[in-house]
């Protein structure tokens, strides 16, 4: 089997209002569907979701990139997923949205070739995943009233945009906390937003409303930052933007910098790298979570299907799909009911697209 042909659609999400976090306001998102054709007439979908302050890519280098890496790589067997991988990252370095699309899409032909779905390709754990619901950042009154519509809704696990005012911080799970009662699974995620003693106090007090864990209190760069606050608290340590690589989470288990490493197919390349992730992290005795960008079902279903073949991945942040309109012509993939995924057994990530 050969690579004949991979193919670039640029997509626009339509968001039902603007997203807030500590890093700006998103109030509308583009993406890039790939499609990877063969000569045995099989073919694969992926997704590039980019999110310039994250990954440093817009859909325009992505598009670019992947046009690029096209001509390396058609002529390959699809099925060598590592080869190909080196291909990749030996022609250009960093750009692992762009080079995600391309694996998504490798593994959704690697399922339909195995004629089986890719949660039981890569491991076959469940067929089930939990997702938390985000709450964008607003007053402490408005995200607390968010929260308790999300939990009459049906989600479990709530994860609470933070950040930009420790104090506000502090009153905002408070008042979560009194809205939505004790069973409730809270998270919360600063993306990047505090200091060092700001993130020690907030997480200091946040401890008695039960928050499970808190996510990137630093900038990515300061992981010495990090493993001092993890040092000075009791509640778990997340780690998001620091780790994008495998060699990244050799740093932060160096370090002692995290109980929890939280991988996303855009930051890592893909689910090739991602499982190495995975495993450095199970190794360490740390746990990890699988999150996402704003993306589409094609791009939340790999990360679904990724979380519900892993024992080590207990936890999932797999809601962008949810603050966009539905993609017409995009479908499939898996059902949802209040935050339970239920994966679809069809080959592959199995999603439909008819666009």
């Amino acid at each position: 089997m050969k690579i004949t042909d991979i193919e670039v659609e640029k997509l626009q999400l339509k968001l039902y209002k603007p997203f807030k976090v500590s890093l700006g306001v998103i109030e509308h998102y583009d993406t890039v569907i790939v499609k990877i054709t063969t000569d045995e007439g099989v073919s694969g979908i992926g997704e590039s979701s980019p999110i310039e302050f994250v990954t440093g890519e817009s859909v325009d280098t992505v598009a670019f990139v992947i046009k690029a890496i096209a001509k390396q790589i058609i002529g390959m067997d699809p099925l060598n997923i590592e080869a190909i991988h080196h291909v990749m990252d030996r022609y250009i370095t960093n750009n692992t949205s762009a080079k995600a699309g391309i694996d998504i899409a490798l593994f959704d032909i690697k399922g339909k070739v195995m004629n089986a779905p890719l949660y039981k390709v890569l491991g076959g754990f469940s067929n089930q995943v939990e997702t938390d619901i985000t709450l964008s950042i607003a007053e402490p009154k408005e995200m607390a009233q968010a929260a308790k519509e999300k939990v009459d809704s049906g989600f479990k696990i709530l994860k609470v945009k933070a950040g930009i005012n420790p104090e506000k911080d502090i009153e905002t799970v408070r008042l979560i906390r009194e809205a939505v009662g004790s069973s409730i699974k809270i998270r919360m995620d600063a993306n990047q937003g505090w200091t060092v003693a700001d993130a020690v106090m907030v997480m200091k007090a946040v401890e008695k409303y039960g928050v499970q864990a808190v996510e990137q209190p630093r900038p990515y760069w300061d992981i010495d930052g990090t493993a001092h606050i993890r040092s000075k608290v009791n509640v778990k340590v997340m780690v998001d933007e620091s780790v994008f690589s495998p060699v990244d989470a050799m740093k932060v288990v160096k370090k002692e910098a995290a109980d929890i490493i939280n991988i996303k197919l855009m930051k890592s390349g893909g689910i090739y790298k991602a499982e190495q992730i995975n495993a450095i992290a199970q190794a360490a005795g740390l746990t990890c979570m699988v999150g996402c960008m704003l993306e589409s079902r094609i791009g939340i279903a790999a990360g679904a299907h990724f979380v519900a073949s892993k024992k080590n991945i207990l936890d999932a942040d797999l809601d962008g799909f949810m603050v966009c309109q539905e993609c017409e012509g995009i479908s499939g993939g898996f059902d949802i009911e209040g935050g339970t995924m239920t994966l679809s057994d069809k080959p592959g990530i199995g999603v439909d697209v008819n666009m």
